[in-house]
């Protein structure tokens, strides 16, 4: 297996979660964090470095996977440059990699926000249509994402698994988590395109749960700002830079508003509790922020590696 962008190595998890013995597991990784974390819980996985000078890469390859960087296509980047920008234009070593490669499966993951014309250049240079496959089936958070591969796989059913069911007891959460002063604007009311009750009973009787918006704190609403409850999902976990609720979202649990901990992170993102310790918390949240999904992989996996 060849991990392209591997950052935390959440695809050999998901490998080893489907049950899937690799016999050798090579990662193209450039974070220092990333790679000490992923070393720690993998010390076995053959490190080749930048992928940008990785000019002779193992061809036995029978699953080639990556999720190249989104930074320039996702929705959240304003002016955003697409396949063109700096950070994004790295998919093209992704493929690259693949016509050297020619691997048995495949499997490249993307943003679902991004602009429809990147989205049919991926399309072309991978020649598949993509799917969509939103993590809130198989966890607690909603983060939804596109996957190019040759694994037929059928999307899960609703596995109901809520916010609440992740947490941590309230006397294990420092109070670092804790947002300081009171909240603002609390409206009770919900959360998915539209804010209404008939929206949220609606989606509630689809089986498709969002997140729970009980209004925000300060006096904006920006996603940094906004309070959910843990009766719905997580927002989508992210990378960027930020304060408040912006890496993890903001959540009204027990009687104070706070964010998520690095092991609430950890289990949104399908991996065992601290697997990511060892390393400062801001490199542990951008690092989680960064991965897959591990019960999205593993469900792709089964499909047709699995037992």
């Amino acid at each position: 297996m060849l991990s392209l962008f591997d950052g935390i190595s959440c695809a050999r998890q998901a490998l080893i979660e489907a049950g899937v013995q690799a016999d050798a597991y090579y990662a193209s990784e450039v974070d220092p964090k990333a790679i000490q974390i992923a070393m720690k819980n993998h010390p076995d996985t053959i490190q080749l470095g930048d992928v940008r000078t990785l000019e002779d890469p193992p061809t036995a390859i029978d699953l080639l996977i990556g999720g190249s960087p989104c930074i320039d296509l996702s929705i959240a980047k304003a002016n955003r440059q697409g396949l063109e920008g700096i950070h994004s234009s790295l998919f093209w070593e992704y493929i690259r990699i693949f016509r050297i490669v020619k691997p048995r499966w495949f499997i490249l993951e993307n943003v679902a926000s991004m602009p429809k014309k990147d989205r049919d250049i991926i399309t072309q240079e991978m020649g598949v249509e993509p799917v969509l496959f939103d993590a809130s089936l198989v966890s607690a958070q909603s983060r939804k994402r596109l996957f190019w591969t040759n694994i037929r796989f059928q999307l899960p059913a609703d596995q109901g698994i809520l916010l609440r069911n992740i947490l941590q007891p309230d006397a294990e959460v420092d109070e670092s988590m804790t947002i300081n002063g009171k909240s603002f604007c609390l409206t009770a009311s919900y959360h998915k395109v539209g804010e209404s009750q008939a929206e949220y009973e609606h989606n509630k009787k689809k089986s498709q749960r969002t997140m729970v918006k009980l209004g925000h704190i300060s006096n904006t609403d920006g996603q940094a700002n906004r309070v959910y409850s843990p009766e719905g999902k997580s927002a989508t976990l992210s990378a960027n830079s930020g304060g408040g609720g912006a890496k993890t979202g903001l959540y009204q649990i027990q009687s104070r508003i706070r964010k998520l901990t690095p092991i609430e992170c950890e289990r949104l993102q399908g991996l065992p509790d601290d697997y990511t310790a060892g390393v400062p918390k801001t490199h542990r949240y951008k690092c989680l922020g960064n991965g897959f999904c591990v019960p999205v992989i593993t469900h792709i996996l089964r499909s047709r590696l699995g037992p």
